[in-house]
């Protein structure tokens, strides 16, 4: 049977390549994001690319801070689909990276980013998540969250872990919920990934570059199907038994040298 997958952030870097992924094993992928010309060139590349497999990807979208839009995008997938089996909330990132100079001086800038990081990372996910419950799959149903080697070390200004580290004790608290009808919850922490708006998609040369493989085990960046791959077993039924989890994937930066 075609699995119904929603993927919010679905456009670009981590969750592209977790539509791609769904899109290869033959799934009906909706990619959810706020930017529609970005999701609607996603959707159409990967929806020609994976045709063969009867992949599918359509974008949707939806600012999933507002708990109205989340609502939309239940009754939207309601309709067309009647239950969703994957959910994956890959929405996100840090408000610094391209704010301007200054934008987070005194409390004022405090206040800013820390509300925003945790309305970009937070509410996201938990607004879509909790739209959704009604129509999640039961049993079988999958539930993966974004998080991030940030919230286990902290990311410098400290909003951007916080919002990331605020997901897992919703993933254990969701996981006890839902596992008696049969919903596995988990994420999934990467580390450095590459090809990301959130690490620049110019390539990877450089001191910041070196420095940050340098702290993995591998000795490699990551990329976005590190990840991808990471969601796509914890969502298949080789996982059924695995909830609750937080799965890093940052080739052991977080455990340093």
């Amino acid at each position: 049977m075609t699995r119904i997958v929603a993927v919010s952030g679905g456009g670009t870097g981590i969750g592209r390549a977790v539509c791609a992924a769904f899109a290869a094993e033959g799934a009906h992928v909706v990619a959810i994001g706020r930017r529609e010309d970005v999701l609607a060139r996603t959707a159409k590349e990967l929806t020609e690319r994976h045709a063969a497999q009867g992949g599918r990807v359509r974008a949707l979208t939806a600012d999933l801070a507002r708990p109205e839009e989340a609502d939309r995008v239940r009754d939207e997938l309601r309709a067309a689909h009647g239950t969703v089996d994957v959910l994956v909330n890959s929405a996100g990132g840090n408000v610094l990276i391209g704010a301007p100079d200054g934008a987070d001086e005194g409390t004022a800038g405090a206040a800013w980013h820390w509300t925003e990081n945790f309305r970009a990372n937070v509410l996201t996910a938990v607004l879509l998540t909790e739209a959704l419950r009604p129509v999640i799959a039961s049993p079988g149903g999958r539930i993966v969250m974004i998080s991030s080697i940030a919230a286990y070390r902290g990311s410098g200004a400290g909003s951007y872990a916080g919002a990331k580290a605020a997901l897992h004790p919703y993933v254990y608290d969701l996981a006890a919920d839902l596992g008696p009808q049969g919903v596995t919850v988990n994420a999934v922490a990467p580390g450095y990934i590459t090809q990301t708006e959130f690490f620049g998609t110019e390539g990877t040369a450089g001191a910041r570059h070196d420095l940050l493989v340098s702290q993995t085990h591998t000795r490699r960046a990551g990329v976005p199907e590190d990840v991808a791959n990471t969601v796509q077993w914890l969502c298949s039924p080789a996982a059924s038994h695995i909830t609750a989890q937080i799965i890093q994937v940052n080739g052991g930066a977080e455990r340093g040298r």
